[in-house]
């Protein structure tokens, strides 16, 4: 997580961005009954030691993990690899309030337009920040979906460490009974790496993250977010970021990333399958860093996905609950506001339409073959089948999880429910991996928004 400012830009907005820029309150107090939904759709990683595809799961997960951070993966990347480690220093820092940090995605000439409207700047290399937004509708937007998602994942760091809130203070019996259903256990990580909570070198409460686990490390020296000299070591151990104490399980970083580019997929839908493989690729960034395993990133964009699903959805629990100082009834309705701020600064700053401007691009997600590839890699990153039940077909989305219609229809609205919903069934990746266990949460893990969005598009847009 990027460090917390301490200063602000535009008044008019200044508690929106404060609300999206606070570090979410991990175990400040008990979870409420959305942190518990996403805690059960987590949690089969804790009862992955019972069974031997659960343990093969596990082994792959170190190894895979120390692969791509070593760079011997051979796998595609959107840059030459010491490029792309460039480009995962800069990505330690959150750009939560306004989400600029991942708009290069937008392109060359709309991510431009937005990042000179939406802005983070510091001149003491994050201690203190300027944030500045479209509008405060876009401001509100943002804030309470990244609130949303930050919740729910926080919720999960010292619960599947430990469980408790915070370290200490223990959990709710509710929320105990979350493992007991799996029959999970604690500090799976930490236990199964040989680097238990509290023992030499591991972290203080449990999931040691793979700079403490994997058996070679690799250091990157290069530039942060605010070109300012750095590495990755100052991102983990200090000063920058400190993760020696913080629990792995699941990734934050990936959690906002997959949030916020999401957010602006459906805030400019023309750039939708591009700002998609920006989610990917920040969430990939964590494990070049260092700082998380693929299943922490796996983890970490199901649970993104979910949560905006639900939030599209007008569910009890994720409307209508203030978050911050900052509540949403309809998010649909929030949503509508600001893709009209969005459409008008963007259009007035590219000087025609969000269409014509949006194919204005020569950045690293200019090569569409090259996106879908990346995309397609980190779907599973590998990782065997753990339910194996599940990897025989498809899962219908509709029956499971039809609110996960509303990740397309929001862009594409001339597409119903039903129809995203078998676009979204008829796209999915592979089946069985370790959050796949036949639950409405579970489905999300194997989403492939990339190849949905391009049958959406098909559908919406016929030629």
């Amino acid at each position: 997580m990027g460090r917390l400012p301490t200063t602000y830009g535009p008044a008019t907005m200044r508690l929106l961005v404060l609300a999206a820029l606070a570090l979410p309150a991990a175990g400040a107090q008990a979870q409420t009954a959305a942190n518990l939904n996403a805690l059960r759709g987590l949690a089969p990683v804790t009862a992955l030691d019972n069974t031997a595809a659960g343990k093969a799961a596990l082994a792959a997960n170190l190894t895979i993990t120390g692969a791509i951070q070593n760079g011997i993966a051979h796998r595609p990347t959107l840059l030459p690899f010491p490029e792309q480690q460039q480009q995962a220093l800069r990505d330690a820092y959150i750009t939560s309030g306004d989400a600029s940090g991942l708009a290069d995605a937008l392109g060359s000439k709309l991510g431009g337009v937005y990042q000179t409207a939406a802005s983070t700047t510091s001149t003491d290399d994050g201690k203190t920040v300027s944030v500045t937004n479209i509008s405060p509708a876009v401001a509100r937007l943002i804030a309470y979906a990244y609130l949303t998602t930050g919740s729910d994942s926080a919720s999960g760091k010292f619960f599947f460490a430990n469980a408790t809130l915070d370290g200490k203070k223990p959990v709710s019996s509710e929320a105990i009974a979350v493992l007991k259903a799996v029959d999970g256990i604690p500090d799976i990580f930490g236990k199964t790496y040989g680097l238990a909570a509290g023992s030499q070198g591991a972290d203080l409460y449990g999931d040691s993250r793979p700079f403490q686990t994997e058996p070679h490390f690799t250091p990157i020296n290069g530039k942060d977010f605010f070109a300012v000299q750095s590495s990755n070591i100052a991102y983990l151990r200090g000063p920058a970021q400190n993760l020696v104490d913080s629990p792995s399980y699941p990734s934050g970083h990936t959690t906002y990333g997959y949030t916020e580019a999401l957010v602006l997929a459906l805030l400019v839908p023309q750039r939708y399958e591009q700002m998609i493989t920006r989610g990917a690729e920040y969430g990939d960034n964590r494990i070049i860093m260092g700082a998380h395993y693929t299943m922490d990133v796996l983890g970490g964009r199901t649970l993104a996905l979910y949560d905006i699903a639900q939030l599209l959805a007008n569910k009890p629990g994720y409307v209508a609950v203030a978050r911050n100082g900052v509540q949403i009834d309809n998010f649909g309705d929030a949503l509508a506001a600001a893709r009209a701020d969005v459409t008008k600064a963007l259009e007035a700053g590219c000087g025609n339409t969000v269409a014509v401007c949006a194919t204005q691009d020569k950045s690293r997600f200019a090569h569409q073959a090259r996106n879908q590839a990346f995309y397609e890699v980190t779907q599973t990153y590998g990782l065997p089948v753990v339910f194996a039940h599940n990897a025989k077909g498809r899962e219908d989305v509709g029956k499971l999880a039809p609110e996960a219609g509303y990740l397309l229809t929001a862009a594409f609205p001339t597409l119903t429910l039903a129809q995203a919903d078998a676009i979204l069934t008829a796209t999915e990746g592979p089946g069985g991996g370790f959050l796949d266990n036949g639950s409405a949460f579970g489905i999300y893990s194997r989403l492939d928004l990339y190849r949905a969005a391009e049958k959406a598009i098909a559908v919406a847009h016929p030629r």
